[in-house]
């Protein structure tokens, strides 16, 4: 369906973002829409000029380090001439003095409470809302549910007892580790009191209490029976849930039910990596979610076995403080924004020589205009802060740019300078190599930085390109510049006075459904000094939050100060191979691995536009998929054609091979479109061959323009 425009001063509005703005968005804030649409056109086709130069810069760059490796390649790789060729193109920047930031105004789940941080598509309501509710979820139900407890028995909708026994046992532990008793244990509790501001617990008529009574904040019901014991470690609060009547807690002598943790910090809305957003209308449907969230009046009701029900924001947790004082706890997550990058543009605006706007300029004045109802009522953000997750930005420069566009969006909505704070997303090689500097341009609103391995491991392969063959997928966690860079990225942050202030994160847990596993790595994102790490849904919030209550990350931060800092060189080393000796069967399981992980993902984004699902892999375990994953996925294919590791036609018949098998994990679903036998008639399998045999020319690697394309053709 073709998009209807008006006109207004230079702009082309598409009609439903310009009704969604005027009508929706507008009002309540005390902005003219006459004055608004003024300011926007003049500030965009500003903007939109510098846009396009800092995207040439890019395009030089890598055009330059193409040649330079061309022109190397019979020599033997030189790390020191590599770097200093780096420096004399402005790649590679001088580092300034030692600096630290000043962001101001920061609500303390960025600044003192570390935990999961959930992302969420913004552009499905039901998630949403499900993850900006994660804020505490129920231990019980995230034990029972997962495989966090082995079970002989195979998963059923009847209640296992014995696993249900499990779950008490396993949580019982937690309080003995983390909210200890003096001299006995949870499990023999049978009753609970308050009694002179102290948490008293009894034990076969014997009285004991929390070794640290200062854990115990506060309670609900009365202090002789309490129905609820809050608690609080490591800055993360905890609800001993008491109801004897409950069903779960028949076999517990002090009545416990449950125990609902602290889960989600923080939840990023994500206009995306994880979204299909390609038009006006796309677009539209995030911008409206978003601003339901502002205003707090978000609501969608859905059908679950034949019910009909309604899912809208949580309410505050209201408890009594042990000193008597009526208190609140916040009942949802701290809410980020995640704009879109610099790179794509999008119709629904058309500047006035008929080019489209900018999609991250768009995303910031729109996002931030939905902002404008929370700074109102301070429900979401009490500090009075609007904060912005910045992605896939290359070095300082770029990252002036977006201070720039913040700084014009608040002079267009009358907002005090550096209301708007902005994330930065570590997942480029040139911002990498120059954090430091680029933390400097941000200073005043830097607010977080994230290392994002796989956007990274994209980026690292189509930068070299030239360079050589690139090891395989598997082995690219493993090598040495991972490593220095996921410890470059805590160490940068530490060094600018990030800890106490702001939020050093780390990447993505991938496999949603196994949460043991999870539970046995996911700690080491803490050992690494993250205060924040990302998880792929509320359970896995819930279990990940376990680990905060293990470790200090305060501590931990000062422990990383004393160690030795990682130099620049470790992070620029090349992930390539020299003579590859893999064997015909090893290089046809990654291009099966990589080409099941492509069309997997993209059939569902081009044909019923889903920006983020699990996708099985070649031995069957689903994995969160969104662009991050295709992106390198698609790259290392396109690397080892350009190197005659594998030819065009074996990768075509790959292709074809695996789109018959992800043909058949998708036959349960009845909105998809096979892509086989009729390769050529299906717009997906078209998409994702260009993603592999273009692969090379695509802007940094990125998949986005071949998708848009081919989404739009696909809807039309």
């Amino acid at each position: 369906m073709l998009e209807k425009y008006v006109k207004i001063g230079n702009l082309s509005i598409s009609e439903s973002l310009l009704s969604f703005i005027n009508e929706e968005a507008l009002p309540g804030t005390n902005i003219d829409k006459k004055y608004f649409w003024k300011e926007f056109d003049k500030n965009v086709h500003t903007l939109a000029i510098r846009n396009k130069e800092i995207l040439q810069i890019r395009r030089k760059l890598q055009l330059e380090i193409d040649m330079w490796h061309l022109n190397n390649r019979s020599k033997e790789f030189n790390q020191k001439s590599y770097e200093n060729f780096l420096k004399k193109i402005g790649y590679l920047k001088k580092e300034g003095p030692n600096f630290k930031i000043k962001t101001q105004n920061l609500d303390e789940e960025i600044s003192k409470i570390p935990g999961p941080q959930l992302v969420v598509p913004i552009s499905n309501a039901r998630y949403v809302l499900n993850a900006v509710n994660a804020r505490f979820q129920s231990l019980y139900d995230s034990l029972y549910g997962t495989d966090v407890i082995e079970s002989e028995e195979s998963a059923s909708e009847r209640y296992d007892p014995e696993r249900g026994l499990e779950v008490i046992k396993y949580s019982k532990e937690f309080l003995d580790k983390h909210f200890t008793l003096k001299n006995n244990s949870w499990k023999n509790v049978d009753n609970l009191k308050i009694i002179n501001n102290k948490l008293i617990l009894s034990i076969y008529k014997k009285e004991t209490q929390l070794k640290n009574n200062n854990k115990f904040i506060g309670f609900r019901g009365s202090r002789e029976k309490p129905t609820a014991i809050i608690l609080k470690n490591n800055n993360l609060h905890l609800e001993i849930i008491i109801n004897p009547y409950a069903f779960s807690a028949k076999s517990d002598p002090a009545g416990i039910s449950d125990i609902i943790v602290e889960a989600a910090v923080t939840t990023i809305c994500d206009h995306e990596d994880s979204v299909s957003a390609v038009d006006a209308k796309d677009k539209v449907l995030g911008y409206r979610n978003w601003l339901g969230l502002m205003k707090g009046n978000l609501k969608i009701s859905f059908d679950k076995k034949g019910k009909q029900l309604i899912r809208k924001l949580n309410p505050d947790r209201k408890y009594i403080s042990k000193e008597g004082l009526n208190l609140k706890l916040k009942g949802r997550s701290l809410i980020l924004n995640r704009n879109a990058g610099h790179l794509m543009t999008n119709p629904a605006i058309l500047l006035h020589d008929g080019s489209e706007i900018p999609e991250g300029i768009m995303d910031a004045f729109i996002t931030s205009l939905c902002s404008l109802h929370d700074l109102k009522s301070r429900k979401n953000s009490q500090s009075g802060s609007i904060m912005i997750v910045k992605p896939k930005q290359h070095g300082p420069e770029e990252c002036e740019f977006t201070n720039l566009i913040f700084d014009k969006v608040e002079r267009v909505l009358n907002l005090e300078k550096y209301t708007i704070k902005c994330g930065i997303m570590d997942e480029e090689r040139r911002t990498s190599v120059n954090l430091k500097e680029c933390i400097r341009s941000l200073e005043n609103r830097v607010f977080f930085i994230n290392t994002g391995f796989l956007d990274r491991t994209g980026d690292e392969i189509h930068t070299s390109m030239e360079a050589g063959t690139m090891i395989k997928k598997g082995d690219m966690k493993s090598s040495s510049w991972i490593k220095a860079y996921e410890n470059n990225n805590v160490e940068v942050g530490l060094s600018c006075g990030f800890s106490g202030i702001a939020q050093i994160g780390k990447g993505m847990y991938p496999e949603p459904d196994n949460m043991r596993k999870m539970l046995k790595e996911k700690i080491s994102h803490l050992i690494q000094g993250a205060n924040c790490a990302w998880v792929p849904s509320p359970t896995a919030a819930a279990l990940h939050a376990l680990h905060y209550h293990e470790i200090d990350i305060f501590k931990k931060h000062s422990e990383i100060n004393k160690r030795s800092k990682v130099k620049v060189s470790e992070i620029m080393k090349l992930p390539i191979i020299n003579r590859p000796n893999w064997s015909k069967e090893e290089i046809s399981l990654e291009l099966s691995n990589s080409a099941q992980s492509i069309l997997g993902y993209v059939v569902r984004w081009i044909d019923q536009g889903i920006g983020c699902s699990k996708v099985p892999d070649i031995n069957g375990v689903n994995l969160m998929e969104d662009r991050a994953t295709l992106r390198i996925s698609s790259q290392l294919i396109a690397n080892w054609l350009h190197h005659g590791v594998c030819s065009r036609k074996q990768v075509l018949e790959i292709m074809k091979k695996m789109a018959k098998i992800v043909d058949q994990q998708n036959a349960g679903d009845l909105n998809y479109l096979n892509m086989s036998p009729n390769y050529d008639q299906s717009i997906a399998f078209k998409t994702a061959c260009e993603l592999v045999f273009q692969g090379k020319d695509q802007p940094s690697g990125y998949t986005e323009p071949l998708l848009h394309l081919n989404r739009l053709i696909k809807k039309n």
